[in-house]
This record gives structure tokens, C-alpha cells and sequence, in this order.
């Protein structure tokens, strides 16, 4: 069976997990989103080469010193994302995506930044090219966003990773903005799979290689397959981790599972980036959750 078909099928068996696993547990659930915004900022920007750590992004939304200094972008960078990342977890249930959510969530994130272009899409003579790929023309922006959109509320039959990554991949392939696309795709990402009840996914940083060889793979052929694999295996992470945690599994070390199980710690590293084994990434590290008997096998 091919390795996205395997991952595709996996997701339906693990929402189904997480709804069984989450009842009663709201706050436990609030406490996991809310422990992972500082992780989806770092992430997010240091992808558009944001030179702030993940310790220094959790120090900015606590407005704690930092131990150097930075310039306003940089921290309004951390604020404004924080703060739409928060938007969307609250509000993606009750409000279908449309044109002006995303114009909302580019207000959002470049007030105080680039507010000469924050809240509108590309206007004549705003070209943008990102490496070899020159956007479509700025009157090319709406019409495509909104076809994108029609064909992924018209596609519900489709596995939810292809269509998110359907959308995300058009998105940035449009760059609908002079600025602020690669992390409101990321956004858009999360606020399709929560208003669909799905878990919301981070993008590594760690990833970024990949990450943008998927997109030159949908510039240069026209296909996704890439970028489905990469939502498919961080929509599974996600689910992972709060199941380690809403199942009451002890949670430890990737590193230390394999000594105790006296198992191939390169071996298992291998597995947890294919997410064959319930592995997940938590402030960059690999942990797994498991139950009492398992340690001491």
C-alpha cells in the first residue's frame, strides 16, 4: 500500500480515537492547543527566516526581557500571529472561510508591520516572485482564491489531507498578498481542519526543505502529492500527541523508549518521521506516549 494512502487511512481511525478520548477533558485539551501557539509562531516564521528562537518567542508572548535585542517586526511578528493563531481556534467552528476572513486574518497579522498593505490582496503592478515562481497578475487574485475555495467545499469526498493541501499549495502558489502569504497559508491550513473537527498541525522549521519542495513541486508540475504527505503526517503527529495525553499514557523520551525497550534509536527515529509508530514532536523533541507494561517489557 503507498505510504500517503497508509497515512490517509490512519486519520479517520485516530479522530475517532480523539473524540472517544476527549470527553471530559476539555482543559486538558485547552491547556495542549494552548501550550503549542508559541510553537506554531516559532515555526511559522522562523520558515520566513524569523531569526527568533522558540525560547525567545515564548519569552515575547509572555512580555518577558529578552537577552537581546530585536527589531518591532520581529516582535510584532510573535504578537500578531499569536494572536490570529488564537483567533482561529475560537472562531474557524463558527465561521466558513471566505475571502474576508482571510483579509481579517492579513489585517491581523501585518498591523503595526506593513499596514499600507495589511487587510487587502495585491493591486495593479504588485508583482511578487518567490525563487523562479513569478505570482499570477494581481487581477488573477480574487478569481483564483475563490475558485480554490469552490473546489474545496465542493470536494468533500476527498480525504481532508488533499484537499488542505490542495488549498494551501494554490494559496501560495497565488500569493495573494505582497506580504504575510507563507504564514497565512499556515493559518489557513488550521482553520480548515478545525471548522472540519480535525486537529490543528504545525509545520516544522525543521521541515522547511521540504516543505518548499513541495511547493515548487505544484509550481513546477502541477501536483500535490508531496504536500498531502507532509499534512497527512502532521495531522497524524498532532492527533499522536494529544492521544498520549487524553488516553493518560506516560509520556517520555523517543531516545529513552529505545533504551528501555532495548530497541534501534536511529530505527525508531525513522518510523516517527513516517509516523508508522505513535511518535510525536514536542518543543522539537520526539516523544511517544506509552502505557505502564510497555516501559517494562
Amino acid at each position: 500500500m503507498p505510504k500517503s494512502l497508509t497515512i490517509f487511512n490512519k486519520l479517520s481511525d485516530l479522530r475517532r480515537r480523539f473524540y472517544a478520548a476527549k470527553n471530559g477533558k476539555d482543559s486538558l485539551l485547552e491547556m495542549i492547543n494552548q501550550s503549542e501557539v508559541a510553537e506554531h509562531v516559532y515555526n511559522s516564521n522562523a520558515i520566513e527566516n524569523s531569526t527568533l528562537t522558540l525560547e525567545e518567542t515564548e519569552k515575547i508572548l509572555l512580555d518577558l526581557e529578552l537577552d537581546r535585542s530585536i527589531s518591532n517586526r520581529e516582535l510584532f511578528e510573535a504578537k500578531n500571529l499569536a494572536r490570529v493563531v488564537k483567533y482561529i481556534s475560537t472562531k474557524a467552528e463558527t465561521l466558513p472561510l471566505t475571502l474576508e476572513q482571510i483579509l481579517l486574518l492579513h489585517q491581523m497579522l501585518l498591523t503595526n508591520i506593513r499596514d499600507d498593505i495589511a487587510g487587502r490582496f495585491r493591486i495593479e503592478n504588485e508583482w511578487v516572485r518567490v525563487a523562479n515562481h513569478i505570482a499570477p497578475d494581481p487581477k488573477q487574485v480574487i478569481p483564483r482564491l475563490t475558485q480554490a475555495l469552490i473546489d474545496y467545499n465542493v470536494n468533500q469526498e476527498m480525504n481532508i489531507a488533499k484537499r488542505v493541501a490542495l488549498v494551501h499549495v494554490n494559496f501560495e502558489h497565488i500569493h495573494p498578498f505582497v506580504d504575510g502569504n507563507g504564514r497565512i497559508g499556515r493559518v489557513i491550513n488550521n482553520y480548515l481542519l478545525i471548522r472540519e473537527g480535525y486537529v490543528p498541525i504545525n509545520i516544522k522549521y525543521v521541515n522547511r526543505s521540504a516543505y518548499y519542495e513541495a511547493l515548487r513541486e505544484f509550481d513546477r508540475e502541477g501536483r500535490t502529492k508531496k504536500m498531502e504527505e507532509m499534512v497527512g503526517r502532521a495531522i497524524t503527529n498532532s492527533y499522536h500527541k494529544r492521544l498520549a495525553y487524553l488516553e493518560g499514557k506516560e509520556i517520555i523520551t523517543l531516545s529513552n523508549y529505545a533504551k528501555r525497550k532495548r530497541l534501534s534509536h536511529s530505527g525508531l527515529l525513522n518510523k516517527a518521521e513516517r509516523q508508522t509508530i505513535e511518535a510525536f514532536t514536542e518543543h522539537g523533541i520526539w516523544k511517544i506516549g506509552v502505557v505502564a507494561d510497555q516501559i517494562s517489557e
